[in-house]
Parts: C-alpha cells; structure tokens; sequence
C-alpha cells in the first residue's frame, strides 16, 4: 500500500473492520507473507502465542479470544490464518458464542496443519465455521494432503481454493509479499461493510435498490 493510495477503511464508512493475524508453529518470521499482510492494514493485530512450539489447541484457542478481548470486544474482525493456526481458530469458532457485527466474521485459512497428524480432528467443527470463510492449499504442502485440505474446507463450509504447487505457503516456499493473500482479505473487507449497509439501511432505501 503506498502512502497515496486510499485504503479501504478511507473509503468506507462505519467502524473499522480489523484484520486478525494468526500465525503457525514457530511464528511467522520477519519475511513471511502474514507479516507483510499485517503492515497493510491499520489497526491489525497479531496473535501472540505464550508457547509457539507447543500445539495446544485449547491454549492457543484461549489465546485468540485473549487477543480480542485487549484490542477491544466491540470491533469487528477478519481473521487470517495459517498452519495450526487454522486448527486453533477452527477451534475457537466452535467455542465462542457468537455475536453478530462482532469478533470474527470472516477468515482466510492458508495452508492448514493436517488435524489427524495432531489428534485433534475430532476436536475440531465438522459442519461449519459459522462464518463465511476461504481456505487455501497446495498440491505439494507436507502438512495436509490437497484432498484432505478440500474434505475440511467443505466440513467447514468455506470456498477452497489450491494455488498448485506451493509448499506449505511460508517463507521456505517462497511466499513473502502476497498480493493474493491482499486481494483475498479485501474481499472479506468489502462483503462485511456491504452486510452492514444492508443491516443499517432503512426500509425505504431498500425499496430503491430493488
């Protein structure tokens, strides 16, 4: 994003929609695409694992809802996942009680760890996320079949996109800056500030628009 280009929040109106950045195992370092997605937003937030090299479930789901409680319970989100952070916020989904115009609302999960080489597919939501959601996989990602990566799009009711042979998606594979990663979450943007026009508009504005 360069300084003269407007932003999405600069052209819509209402609150702000936040981007939440939910890194795998080990953090995403400086060079990978979720830290360079995170410097494209105003206001995005990281979630910050106590431990990155231990795959809780249930702590780094606790986390997630943590993070959202400090940045403040009335924002609304779009939450961008990757590895077992997918698991995580899967998991976490199926835990919060939902709130409709706040928390997550929406989410991109990359590249998502194989639940069954955790154990926790059992653990995890199996008809749907309660959100409109994308997830993306690879034809060659050592954590998750392509097939298995399509099975657990569809039990979570999300679109499924694969990029071909991309690796696990991070920086070893190649993907720093990923403009398609951007496109996929102002897309996300764009389809929560047109609900809640849809929410706030009178009656009468609607008639016009038919």
């Amino acid at each position: 994003m360069t300084a003269s280009s407007p932003s999405l929040f600069t052209r819509f109106q209402g609150d702000q929609v936040r981007v939440l950045v939910i890194p795998g195992l080990r953090d995403s370092g400086p060079a990978h695409w979720q830290t360079w997605l995170q410097t494209q937003y105003k206001g995005a937030v990281r979630v910050k694992q106590q431990d990155w090299h231990h795959a809780d479930l249930d702590a780094w789901a606790d986390q997630i809802q943590r993070t959202i409680d400090r940045a403040g319970r009335q924002a609304t989100w779009v939450a961008v996942a990757h590895s077992f952070g997918c698991l995580a916020l899967a998991h976490h989904l199926a835990q919060r009680s939902a709130q409709p115009g706040r928390g997550i609302q929406s989410a991109l999960l990359v590249a998502p760890a194989d639940p069954v080489k955790f154990e926790v597919a059992h653990r995890l939501p199996q008809q749907g996320l309660g959100i409109p959601a994308t997830v993306v996989g690879s034809e060659n990602d050592p954590w998750m079949q392509l097939d298995d990566a399509r099975e657990w799009a569809h039990r979570w009711g999300a679109g499924f996109q694969h990029i071909g042979q991309a690796g696990h998606i991070n920086t070893e594979s190649g993907f720093g800056p990923w403009p398609l990663a951007r496109f996929k979450v102002d897309q996300l943007i764009r389809d929560q500030q047109r609900q809640r026009r849809l929410d706030r508009a009178h009656p009468m504005e609607l008639n016009y628009a038919v």
